[in-house]
């Protein structure tokens, strides 16, 4: 793990004039145990103004999500001094004015919303922002990356439909490379990728090709560096291999279209399990063994200042830290 920087005069006056935005962070998925909650803070101090936490991915039993998001809810409400579920643009702009952390979920894959396309709203009302289309595997709505991808189905149209009606963000992440495609051409909002890296500097299914990248670019989409250090080609989660797809997504998208990601999991106990028990959704040889390494949230003030020492200029740094996906969540959240 890189030591942490210390945070300058010019990077504090950049993250005064951004909101910064952490895309996909995971809570451990049990909804009896808040024991990992108070961790939150940690995105706190580390400047951060808003995390995403995932609710529950494919594959995990009926009714996860609604219990994760009964779970995180209650936690945030019980601590209002220091958190808010912030369900419009205007409320993460007023939790950063009043120095809280502002928080909203995601689903990682549609199979949440296969038994009624009216689980959508539901969700979006319990301040789900994005959902992915699958997760490594095939689901009712389309393909997985991990799997032999078919495409996006009738359904699956019907969902990216309804997320757009309700504000939701369409995202293809973890999905197949056909489905998302198609699912480029398809949508009429930005599509997002809320934690992918770049095909072409590390070869990985998990990660994206060229043409993906761009699509998402010109759909108005942000697509957001993952932290995992197999998608990023080093096991130990350097700042050096993240600026390397950073950097990467910057030339091919443009820096209009770059975010962060993290993808960091605060129970690595509970990520060893899913690894050991599921080897459909993370099969052994494509890289799902040992240990897995993360880029831990305190390291966002590093990668600023990686950003700043590689000569980005302020208005990319401030895009990239979450103006970005401010904007997005501008056009498409209601």
């Amino acid at each position: 793990m890189d030591a942490p920087a210390p945070t300058s005069p010019a990077l504090r006056d950049l993250f005064a004039k951004t909101v910064v935005w952490d895309n996909h962070s995971c809570m451990p998925l049990r909804h009896d145990d808040d024991s990992f909650l108070p961790q939150l803070a940690r995105h706190r101090a580390t400047g951060a103004d808003l995390v995403i936490l995932n609710v529950s991915f494919d594959g995990m039993a009926h009714g996860t999500a609604l219990n994760m998001l009964a779970s995180f809810r209650s936690f945030i409400e019980r601590h209002p001094d220091e958190y808010v579920v912030a369900e419009t643009v205007h409320e993460i702009e007023q939790a950063k004015a009043d120095g809280r952390l502002a928080v909203a979920f995601d689903l990682e894959g549609g199979e949440a919303v296969e038994d009624h396309i009216g689980l959508v709203e539901a969700f979006y009302v319990l301040g789900v922002r994005w959902m992915l289309i699958a997760y490594n595997k095939n689901n009712k709505l389309g393909g997985g990356c991990q799997d032999d991808d078919s495409g996006l189905t009738e359904y699956g149209r019907e969902v990216v439909r309804e997320m757009e009606r309700v504000g939701m963000v369409v995202d293809c992440s973890h999905t197949g490379y056909r489905t998302a495609r198609d699912v480029m051409e398809f949508a009429q909002s930005p599509v997002n990728f809320s934690h992918s890296n770049a095909l072409a500097v590390t070869d990985h299914p998990r990660n994206i090709p060229d043409d993906l990248i761009r699509a998402c670019a010109a759909s108005g989409g942000v697509v957001n560096v993952n932290g995992i250090g197999l998608f990023l080609g080093d096991p130990e989660s350097s700042t050096d291999a993240f600026m390397r797809h950073l950097d990467y997504m910057v030339d091919v998208a443009g820096p209009e279209h770059v975010g962060l990601g993290l993808d960091y999991v605060f129970d690595s106990a509970e990520l060893d399990e899913y690894l050991r028990s599921r080897p459909d959704f993370f099969p052994a040889d494509k890289g799902y063994s040992g240990k897995v390494g993360l880029v831990e949230p305190e390291r966002i003030p590093v990668i600023a200042e990686e950003m700043l020492r590689r000569g980005y200029d302020d208005d990319t740094v401030l895009n990239i830290l979450g103006l970005n996906n401010m904007r997005v969540a501008r056009q498409v959240w209601k």
